[in-house]
């Protein structure tokens, strides 16, 4: 076991770094000068087109940016930025196109992504283990068939369309405000009871959209391993030997069925940053989808690219957590490495 997490633990470094560098590679994709882009955005606002840096100004940003050194120089600078804290420098929108410190932009935001995000997968695999180990056991029934239509529904339907008709439902039927996570007077408020409460009202629909097709396919991958392992030779001596129905499903071949589902760990953590843009944007959501859109709109470098170091570490982390997890539940996959 000890050698397994080794190998495991030595292989997500190494992972690491190649993200690492290859979050670095994407920040110089942009063509043209990243110093004249910076002063435009900062300095000349819409006139962009007209402005002209001064060379002070442009070799004060050089210095900052590295941009007179070879590339893997830059890279090594960037690494030594990152583990110092020093995420770089990026736009924040509204009004006026604003340059602000990543961390502060990235920041404001992760909170509640995080929030949004963890409470959907806590809904999601809460609600699809249950409905995916009885649509395995109850198959053909009446509920096995009303499960696979809404599986399938909620695979079907666009996120960002159930978004819309569930919003139009809130507003229209419930008299709920609608839009972002908390109510307008609760967004520049201090946290207290009244405003985690006006969060909880809000959190429903976000979840809903953001959880369905990922519950939905839960939900089929549960219940298709489960019948594979209810057809197994050691189910049906187990039911010979008399064995209670509910302890012989839920202590052997749930074990091995859930062992997929546990594997997802690995996507799951990056959603915890990136989430969906789409639905994030169609529902006025304060998380990193949006600023990861308007990043890439704006071609803010070290913005995008720190967000995507991020969903690339956390990828590798979850793999990380899963493999280890995956090792603890099934004794076979550590005999076999």
């Amino acid at each position: 076991m000890i050698n397994y997490m080794t190998r495991r633990i030595l292989l997500a470094f190494l992972t690491t770094l190649a993200v690492s560098a290859l979050a670095f590679f994407i920040i110089q994709l942009p063509e043209g000068d990243i110093v004249r882009k910076y002063l435009e955005q900062t300095s000349c606002g819409n006139e962009a087109n007209t402005c002209i840096p001064n060379d002070e100004q442009k070799a004060s940003i050089e210095h900052y940016f590295g941009v007179d050194k070879p590339m893997v120089i830059r890279y090594l600078i960037w690494v030594k930025n990152l583990a110092k804290g020093d995420l770089g420098v990026g736009f924040r929108s509204g009004e006026a196109i604003t340059p602000q410190s990543v961390k502060k932009i990235i920041g404001d935001r992760l909170l509640m992504t995080v929030l949004l995000t963890g409470f959907t997968v806590l809904v999601t695999w809460t609600f699809a283990i249950p409905v995916g180990i009885y649509s395995a056991v109850r198959q053909h029934s009446i509920g096995d068939y009303v499960f696979t239509f809404v599986g399938f529904t909620g695979l079907a339907v666009p996120d960002f369309l159930l978004g819309l008709v569930l919003m139009y439902i809130a507003f229209a039927y419930l008299d709920q405000s609608v839009g972002g996570l908390v109510s307008a007077k609760y967004v520049d408020q201090p946290w207290d009871f009244g405003k985690v409460k006006d969060l909880i009202d809000h959190l429903w629909i976000p979840a809903i959209v953001l959880g369905t097709s990922g519950t939905a396919s839960l939900i089929r991958i549960m219940r298709n391993n489960l019948l594979d392992e209810l057809r197994k030779p050691y189910v049906i001596t187990a039911r010979a030997k008399g064995v209670a129905p509910w302890k012989l499903i839920v202590k052997y071949p749930v074990r091995v069925a859930i062992n997929p589902l546990i594997s997802t760990v690995g996507y799951l953590l990056p959603s915890l940053v990136s989430g969906s843009v789409i639905v994030s944007v169609v529902l006025s959501l304060p998380t990193l989808g949006p600023v990861l859109l308007f990043a890439l709109k704006v071609e803010d470098v070290y913005t995008g690219g720190i967000i995507i170091l991020m969903t690339g570490m956390l990828t590798v982390i979850g793999t990380l957590i899963s493999d280890i997890l995956l090792a603890v539940v099934d004794p076979r996959i550590k005999i076999a490495n």
